[in-house]
Formats: C-alpha cells, sequence, structure tokens
C-alpha cells in the first residue's frame, strides 16, 4: 500500500493515552470509523487482494471487527459469521477457551457457521497479542473451514499477535503499524 494513504488512515484514528490504564495508549478506530473517506479506504484496502479469491465467508470477532467485517462482506458479496464471547449465541456453538494475560477467556461460533472447505476471511479491528485472532482461527479450522486470511486495520507489532497467527499458516494483512502497547 502506498505510503501516503497509511498516514491518512493512521491520522484518522485517535490516540487515548492511558486508556485502559497507566502507560498504554489506546488506538481508537471509531473517528476512522465516522469519517467516511477514511472508513471506505480501509474496507476497500482490506478486501483489495481477496477480490476474485472465492471467499465464502468472513467472520468477524465480536465488537468492531462486526462492524469491519460486514462492510467487507458486502464489498467481496461474502456470507458473515460472527465471532462471539462465550454465551452470546442462541443455536448450537463450538467454542475455544485461550489464555489471556490474566486468565482465560473464551469464544464462539453457531456449529452451522461455516461448512467444512468453505474459505473464510477472518476480520478484526486490531492485532496486539494475537490471543484471541489465534483461538478464531482454531475455532474456524476446527469446523473444517479453510482460513484463507486474517485482516486488521491496527497492527501493534511490539506484542507479537500477527505472527502468533502467522505461525498457524494464516497470512496477515495490516494496513498501519504503532509502535508501542
Amino acid at each position: 500500500m502506498d505510503h501516503r494513504h497509511s498516514l491518512d488512515l493512521k491520522n484518522a484514528i485517535r490516540a487515548i493515552p492511558d486508556y485502559p490504564k497507566p502507560g498504554i495508549i489506546f488506538r481508537d478506530i471509531t473517528t476512522l470509523l465516522g469519517d467516511a473517506r477514511a472508513f471506505r479506504r480501509a474496507v476497500d484496502e482490506l478486501v483489495q487482494p481477496f477480490a476474485g479469491l472465492k471467499i465464502a465467508k468472513i467472520a468477524g470477532i465480536e465488537a468492531r471487527g462486526f462492524i469491519l467485517g460486514g462492510a467487507v462482506a458486502h464489498q467481496l458479496s461474502a456470507g458473515f459469521v460472527p465471532v462471539r464471547k462465550k454465551g452470546k449465541l442462541p443455536h448450537e456453538t463450538v467454542s475455544v477457551t485461550y489464555q489471556l494475560e490474566y486468565g482465560t477467556d473464551e469464544i464462539e461460533v453457531h456449529k452451522d457457521a461455516v461448512k467444512r472447505g468453505e474459505r473464510v476471511l477472518l476480520v478484526d479491528d486490531l492485532v496486539a497479542t494475537g490471543g484471541t485472532a489465534e483461538a478464531a482461527v482454531n475455532l474456524l479450522s476446527s469446523l473444517g473451514a479453510e482460513v484463507v486470511a486474517a485482516c486488521f486495520i491496527v497492527d501493534l507489532p511490539d506484542l507479537g499477535g500477527a505472527d502468533k497467527v502467522r505461525r498457524l499458516g494464516v497470512p496477515v494483512r495490516t494496513l498501519v503499524a504503532f509502535s508501542g502497547h
């Protein structure tokens, strides 16, 4: 992607110091989402390498991944699969537990959300430690989906999450990177 676009997107993301705790800079994409041109550009840039690859489903991770994933699914004429925190989906689910910095968390999808062999693109706003994305890839793979790639607007490369996902054999696409946490 050309440097100018990356800069525009970077400038559309608000930095909030000391949130959720001191020393952390929170990368808030709500400002990007609220800027029609930046939002459209971000979606176009996420979609671009996957046009024509016959993606069947977009799996979006709760909650900002729903916003981006819906737009990406529309652009690629694909279905949308919500990847949710435990207890939010009404039908039969499969779930996976994963490590957090302190303790564990669980995400789930409906059992019938993807079919064996379907090509799926994973979408979320940001990749940090990669725990949730890694869990989502494992969950979708366990249902027989082929996770073609994982896409994020923001990468925090110092936290190593994108590399964690790549180690699962899943290519990662990010649009902007911020150093630090």
